[in-house]
């Protein structure tokens, strides 16, 4: 994609946060003085994000993906020609960001029927994310592909995950019982010197390997090579989707919200959030964009779910990311959002240009209930149920915004990656916790370590035993 700056400017994505105010909501909105009253706030976490950027210790090196790869977007691209040459089926093993991300991007980018096309329609092998231990799963994908055809990339930055190096082990059996030497088989995404996988690595007499910095954490790593390689392999313009994130990065500088879009959301939602608005709703008009719902589901719970301050006070603070799609959820989950409780915020993503248009032909006549419809498109009976709902949100006094997405190309989605993760970067500040560890995450892990009997986890292993379930209780 060739961007001239005119082009830029024609995909900029934009937010419009008009039905979030007391002008439309009336006392249920954000009134010009509240807003006014959190501006210092804004600037302070506007200029601690700033400050940190690129910090590994600090876990903010994701800040400059769009600026220092170009090295490695070369190799991933000359190794993405070579799988796509090579192999029938492309495989990620992971978890978390590692396989949230190249499942949202190939959804968003990819037909969404991609692995029912025929070869030649395809621009690369099938392509599968398995992000669960689930036995069944693992074993029908298993029926699908051909292991010694197909190319496994295992995502850990340390090689210590136990969901992901289950399947590893797994596929590594299967490879070597067909006679495949598993290293022409698999390419590992990890840390660059630390971890089971580098070790592994060696073992096999050297795999191919992309890393993981040490300032990129899961779920901000879809724009490291964990989001980039798979990207590649399914002809994704990944220096498209780098160039959208690093102009959305520029348009976000400013430390005035009424001029960086990302700062905006953060302050609407954090003020949001202190008045009781402990639902955020994603809600993309775009069946291509129904999984950055889920990724971002994870990028906001995990980042803000916390319960202690960063000088360690009590908070127990964040807000419950629920995952709609429009327009199938306005039949299934609007009319709670419309009148139910007032604590939720809908966030809209609404398409301006979709790929195809679809003619409505004209028809039934003499039924003005189906025929009104001929004469129209999809496209525009898709948009006008997004902004009917909006509408209809707003007359109820229930608070919404929307963010503008001229088409859904790799530019326009690298914008929005950057977009809510700077957004969930300034959040975090102003909530003055931090916003890139995730203390309930490992808890659950060291748990099931101790079930499963690690070494060196024996007494928590006594303490799970003796919490099992009272008989009186079961019913």
């Amino acid at each position: 994609m060739k961007l001239t700056e005119e082009l830029r400017r024609q995909l900029r994505v934009t937010v419009d946060y008009t039905n979030m105010t007391d002008k439309y909501l009336g006392d249920k909105g954000i009134s010009q003085k509240t807003l006014d009253a959190h501006k210092k706030l804004a600037k302070e976490a506007h200029a601690y994000v700033t400050a940190n950027r690129g910090k590994d210790e600090l876990f903010m090196g994701w800040t400059e993906l769009p600026y220092n790869q170009a090295e490695v977007v070369a190799d991933i691209l000359e190794t993405a020609k070579l799988v796509r040459r090579k192999f029938e089926a492309f495989v990620v093993l992971g978890i978390g960001g590692s396989a949230l991300g190249p499942t949202m991007a190939f959804n968003a980018l990819c037909h969404l029927h991609y692995n029912d096309l025929s070869k030649s329609m395809r621009r690369g092998p099938r392509f599968y994310v398995e992000d669960n231990v689930d036995p069944v799963r693992m074993k029908e994908l298993l029926d699908v592909i051909d292991v010694k055809k197909t190319c496994f990339n295992v995502i850990s930055k340390s090689g210590a995950t136990s969901e992901t190096m289950t399947q590893y082990l797994i596929i590594a059996d299967l490879l070597k019982k067909a006679g495949v030497d598993v290293k022409e088989n698999v390419i590992f995404t990890t840390d660059a010197s630390r971890g089971n996988l580098v070790k592994i690595s060696k073992e096999l007499g050297g795999v191919k390997s992309f890393v993981l910095g040490d300032g990129v954490g899961g779920r901000f790593s879809e724009l490291s090579p964990v989001g980039l390689l798979p990207a590649a392999v399914l002809g994704i313009d990944i220096k498209a989707l780098l160039k959208g994130a690093a102009y959305m990065d520029k348009l976000c500088k400013p430390s005035d919200f009424r001029k960086n879009p990302a700062l905006m959301c953060a302050t609407l939602q954090y003020i949001s959030m202190q008045n009781g608005k402990n639902i955020g709703v994603m809600m993309p008009y775009s069946d291509n964009l129904h999984y950055l719902s889920d990724w971002y589901a994870q990028l906001w719970a995990e980042s803000l779910g916390k319960n202690v301050t960063l000088d360690g006070t009590p908070c127990n603070v964040g807000q419950t990311p629920v995952k709609a799609l429009g327009v199938t959820d306005q039949h299934s989950q609007v009319q709670l959002y419309t009148e139910g409780p007032y604590d939720k915020v809908v966030t809209f993503l609404s398409v301006g240009s979709y790929k195809y248009k679809s003619p409505i032909p004209n028809g039934c006549e003499s039924i003005p209930d189906v025929s009104f419809l001929g004469g129209h498109t999809m496209e525009e009976l898709i948009q006008a149920e997004n902004k009917a709902t909006a509408f209809a949100l707003t007359k109820a006094g229930r608070l919404n915004y929307t963010i503008n997405v001229p088409e859904i190309n790799a530019f326009t989605l690298g914008e929005l990656l950057f977009l809510f993760e700077l957004q969930t970067a300034y959040a975090g500040a102003m909530l003055r916790i931090d916003t890139f560890n995730q203390p309930g995450v490992e808890a659950g892990k060291k748990a099931t370590f101790a079930l499963l009997g690690k070494p060196g986890y024996a007494e928590q292993k006594k303490a799970l035993d003796a919490a099992e379930s009272d008989p009186e209780y079961i019913v």
